[in-house]
């Protein structure tokens, strides 16, 4: 792939975004807040799509990805101001499921 980028790839160019401005990265609560809305508007979207819940024809056509999208961007946003390693992060929590839940799920191709 031609765009191919590392998690810190991605956080370098986050932070360079976020450092333009005077205001820097948001408090952690209002972090929090804003994930917390932008996995509403995914619900949201979800719901549209796959629920009951039909789109009136006056919403926004927002759609999965770009709500996956913003909270890539706010999850960017609250690892950087925590100082936190999204590949270190990520490379933990791959580790917990491949031991903790090693057995737990059926894999493809066997018998069990």
């Amino acid at each position: 792939m031609e765009n191919e980028r590392s998690l810190k790839d991605l956080q370098d160019e986050v932070h360079a975004y976020i450092s333009q401005f005077k205001e820097g990265y948001f408090s952690p609560m209002s972090m929090l807040a804003r994930m917390s809305e932008e996995v509403g508007e995914l619900a949201r979207e979800v719901n549209h799509q796959f629920g009951e819940k039909p789109k009136k024809a006056t919403e926004a056509d927002n759609s999965i990805e770009l709500e996956l999208g913003d909270i890539l961007f706010i999850t960017i946003c609250f690892a950087n101001s925590l100082g936190i390693d999204l590949t270190e992060a990520h490379d933990k929590i791959m580790y917990k499921f491949q031991t903790r839940d090693a057995g737990r799920w059926t894999k493809i191709n066997t018998d069990s």
